[in-house]
């Protein structure tokens, strides 16, 4: 599995925790140092079956800086995904990449189930 973290956010550290404490083998990447790009996104929105929306860090400094609640309805699907892909710090974090799943955010229940379906 590949986690997808910021580390001095503190959902990146409980949920990379919870990930060790339930002995899941995963390869950890800084989000900044190593911003997925446009074609992983496409990837992992596609696996994942998840909207775009799902990618974007809502509550995060840049996003609201730039002012993207109101500017992404008027951007093209490409557009977002090289905005994205612009700057790690735009994307939601953590992010866990699995054979056939992709998680943004941490919610211990969803995490949990994703695991359990792999494992079974």
């Amino acid at each position: 599995m590949l986690f997808v973290e910021y580390p001095k956010c503190s959902t990146c550290q409980k949920a990379k925790r919870w990930l060790e404490e339930r002995n899941v083998s995963f390869t950890d990447r800084h989000i900044v140092e190593e911003n997925p790009t446009a074609e992983e996104l496409k990837a992992w929105k596609e696996k994942g079956g998840l909207e775009l929306r799902k990618f974007f860090n809502t509550s995060g400094l840049k996003y609201r800086e730039l002012g993207l609640k109101d500017k992404l309805a008027d951007m093209s699907e490409e557009e977002q995904y090289a905005l994205l892909a612009s700057d790690g710090m735009l994307v939601r974090r953590p992010v866990l990449v699995g054979d056939d799943f992709v998680l943004t955010g941490f919610r211990e229940k969803e995490w949990q189930a994703a695991l359990d379906r792999t494992n079974s």
